[in-house]
């Protein structure tokens, strides 16, 4: 089981890109995979999807001693700091990214700024499991960050949607989300691998041994990570397989300031926390704590706000194809840099 986890985890970059691919192909030559798809959702949510994401979480959440967590937030200056970049800096980022490079285009750029709200809560526990962060510290910043989402993420799309886009130049654009749905969505994607994780913990630690689940257990679940990983990226780029063939151009323009918001957040949240004193897995934790977006919650609010058909959901459906790419190469910086520190 070590070997063959080994041998997906060295060959990871490759085993996503052909996913990619075959996702793409899936896509172009069943008949109607979008329809097929979209048969098995749940309002939103499509339920492929939402198991995949979930079995992604899974194994990682279970590696994390829930005890920990409250330890690893004590670093007061590194707590403000990943809070700061990743809730002000973020947003605002994202927003001047959207009005520069898509400022003829008032759908896609609203549906980026929608991606900028809310940072990710689901796949950065696995790019942070991938760079040997700190599990117990993302477990604890994950946390806030949905409490967050749900206490903050109207207010914020009011702010951005219609105060800063006038002051800029641009109409404003009224968007009523409800804390119940966003709860909703925050309850799927992250609560229920959460609640997995911590009765897996409580059920078989007293019964088998801390030794047992550590040397035994972990390693059995742990390839779940990437053969979901690698299942959900097959049913995404599958659902959007001819979009990508057929609007290549509209994609790229929808990825550009994507990718570079990937890049200045990671890096930026990278050598800040380097530059405080933090260990590298500190580091590479608040550094894809704050990379990430949560693009579910995102094409659920575009969805359900301006259609399944809309601009902005199209941004939304885009922001993870261009994602998962991205911070997988992100990973591999992260775990190249990882040489360069002091503390380990």
């Amino acid at each position: 089981m070590n070997t063959r986890l080994k041998f997906l985890d060295r060959f990871l970059t490759l085993w996503i890109f052909l996913a990619m691919g075959v996702g793409v192909l899936l896509g172009n030559i069943i008949p109607d995979v979008e329809g097929l798809l979209s048969n098995v959702a749940i309002g939103t949510t499509n339920v492929p999807l939402a198991i995949g994401l979930v079995l992604m979480m899974y194994p990682p959440l279970t590696k994390v001693d829930f005890a920990k967590v409250p330890a690893t937030l004590s670093d007061k200056r590194l707590l403000f700091s990943s809070l700061f970049i990743t809730w002000i800096v973020g947003p605002f980022l994202m927003f001047l990214l959207a009005i520069t490079f898509l400022p003829n285009d008032p759908e896609y750029l609203t549906g980026l700024i929608v991606i900028g709200l809310a940072p990710c809560i689901a796949m950065v526990i696995v790019w942070n499991d991938l760079a040997g962060g700190n599990r117990e510290l993302v477990a604890g910043l994950v946390g806030i960050n949905s409490l967050l989402q749900v206490l903050f993420f109207s207010f914020y799309a009011y702010f951005y949607l219609e105060i800063m886009l006038p002051l800029f130049g641009f109409d404003a654009i009224a968007i009523d989300i409800s804390m119940l749905e966003i709860a909703k969505t925050v309850g799927i994607y992250l609560g229920i691998p959460f609640v997995a994780a911590m009765l897996t913990r409580a059920l078989l630690i007293p019964k088998f041994g801390q030794e047992w689940f550590q040397y035994k257990f972990l390693p059995k679940i742990s390839p779940i990570t990437l053969i979901a990983l690698l299942f959900t990226i097959v049913v995404m780029f599958s659902l959007k397989g001819k979009l990508l063939a057929t609007l290549p151009f509209d994609v790229l323009r929808v990825a550009f300031p994507l990718v570079i918001f990937f890049l200045v957040m990671f890096f930026l949240m990278f050598f800040v926390a380097k530059a405080l004193g933090a260990s590298y897995r500190d580091t590479a934790t608040v550094a894809f704590t704050a990379a990430g977006n949560n693009f579910e919650l995102a094409i659920a609010v575009s969805i359900g706000v301006f259609g399944l058909n809309s601009g902005q959901a199209f941004a939304g459906v885009i922001g993870p194809l261009v994602e998962v790419p991205a911070l997988i190469l992100l990973v591999r910086a992260s775990l190249a840099l990882k040489n360069k520190f002091s503390k380990s």
